[in-house]
């Protein structure tokens, strides 16, 4: 006997439409993101195309932002593949309601609406506190290197060192052309086809791109020695609080780098860092505060120095700015240690921050001239602290794992530093929608 299928009609019509809502199940995530977008106010976005008129028909910015959230919530980073699946994905299709704009379009959306959407990130976070996601009774701040990888390639880089060599030896190269563009016509008769004029000018730029590149590492250098406390007229002798040499000779001299400091040519804004496993990638150093209710992500910066030790009082000072309140507990791991962090966060907030490494020891501190450090070191023996410390691992890390291995986040799109800043607010921002979709259905 044949068997008795169920209808099999490729080419049957509908009838009567459909809606585009029945096309993805309830409690889908596309669903959850077009309500979460719908709720904040996005004035922001609408005013820049107000002052066009009614000529001008751009797409409307809720639609924009709930596909380029979806995209970032669901790994799709890229504004090609996000064009791609608006026809190929069923929920893109839903939240673009027959809306196809192209990859440039997604694109210009993103880097023209940077604060903007950075903005769109407080509101969510003011959302997930409405949905009762956010407490404020204890917050984890970590900093990432792994995941915040820079869109720039290491082989773009040069050190100050190489820098002197390639100038001095583009500088002979362009001599030299400029002398083989001066010999006689008789003698250029027996020599190769050359396009002078291109080759030196091709030779200039790249001189010049190297000049740019040592001009910043340059001026960093000068940034940082100042703030070591030197001087352009030190004579590379350290010197006291008076102003007298005290001993001993700086190895270099003022505002010159080391040979092995680098600079990237496709993004100078990002820093040479090492990455988890060995190694190192021009990167930029991502920071979250994380709330122990429901791992929402409650305060997302960005910088490029790879240190973490001023950052404690920035991320504090944001969940502030974003909730009206500071938490009532805050851990840090010993990155952020610092006697200027803990007497700024003074009355602020709990702090529990660990004095060393985990699993190891720390130099002796001296109480005199480090008292809040010392103050530390000894709330930390207390097993109240090493209680509450213990659980920054747990809070900490998921969402860093989830931004990685979920969302398939490992390098960024834009390049420059606010832009980067910008985009690292998305990233938070559309995981804290997944995760807030989850808890709802939970």
């Amino acid at each position: 006997m044949a068997a008795n299928y169920l209808p099999y009609e490729p080419q049957q019509m509908m009838l009567l439409p459909e809606s585009l809502q029945e096309w993805l199940p309830e409690g889908h995530l596309a669903h959850f993101i077009s309500d979460a977008i719908d709720g904040p106010d996005l004035g922001a976005f609408h005013a820049r195309y107000d002052k066009d008129g009614p000529r001008n028909q751009p797409f409307h910015p809720a639609m924009m932002v709930k596909v380029l959230v979806y995209g970032y919530a669901t790994g799709c980073f890229s504004s090609r593949k996000i064009a791609r699946k608006l026809h190929e994905d069923v929920a893109f299709r839903v939240l673009a309601a027959r809306n196809f704009p192209a990859h440039r379009t997604i694109r210009d959306f993103r880097a023209f609406h940077l604060k903007e959407l950075s903005d769109l990130f407080v509101q969510v976070v003011r959302l997930a506190r409405e949905m009762g996601l956010v407490k404020l009774g204890t917050i984890a701040v970590d900093g990432t290197k792994a995941k915040a990888k820079a869109n720039a390639s290491r082989h773009k880089a040069m050190s100050y060192g190489h820098m002197r060599k390639a100038e001095a030896e583009l500088k002979a190269q362009i001599e030299a052309l400029l002398a083989k563009a001066r010999a006689a016509d008789e003698a250029e008769k027996n020599e190769p086809e050359l396009d002078i004029p291109a080759e030196i000018a091709r030779r200039q730029d790249r001189l010049d791109a190297i000049a740019a590149a040592r001009a910043r590492l340059e001026q960093r250098q000068r940034e940082a020695d100042l703030e070591r406390g030197r001087s352009d007229d030190d004579d590379q002798k350290p010197r006291g609080q008076d102003g007298k040499p005290k001993g001993g000779r700086y190895k270099r001299a003022f505002g010159v780098p080391q040979d092995k400091d680098q600079d990237n040519f496709t993004d100078p804004d990002s820093r040479i860092m090492q990455r988890a496993g060995g190694g190192f990638d021009p990167a930029y150093n991502a920071q979250t505060a994380i709330d122990d209710t429901a791992h929402i992500i409650v305060a997302a910066e960005l910088i490029n120095n790879a240190s973490d030790v001023r950052e404690l009082p920035t991320m504090v000072t944001a969940v502030k700015a974003t909730l009206g309140a500071y938490p009532e507990q805050t851990l840090a791991d010993a990155g952020y240690r610092s006697e200027a962090v803990f007497a700024a966060l003074a009355g602020c907030t709990d702090l529990v921050v660990a004095i060393g490494r985990e699993g190891k020891g720390h130099r002796a501190i001296n109480a005199h001239t480090l008292p809040l450090t010392a103050a530390m070191a000894t709330k930390m023996k207390t097993q109240e602290a090493r209680e509450a410390y213990r659980r920054r691992k747990w809070l900490a890390e998921p969402p860093n794992g989830w931004i990685k291995n979920v969302l398939g986040f490992r390098q960024f799109s834009m390049r420059g530093l606010h832009r980067v800043q910008a985009e690292w607010k998305l990233v938070c921002m559309a995981l804290n929608l997944r995760r807030m979709a989850t808890m709802q259905t939970a």
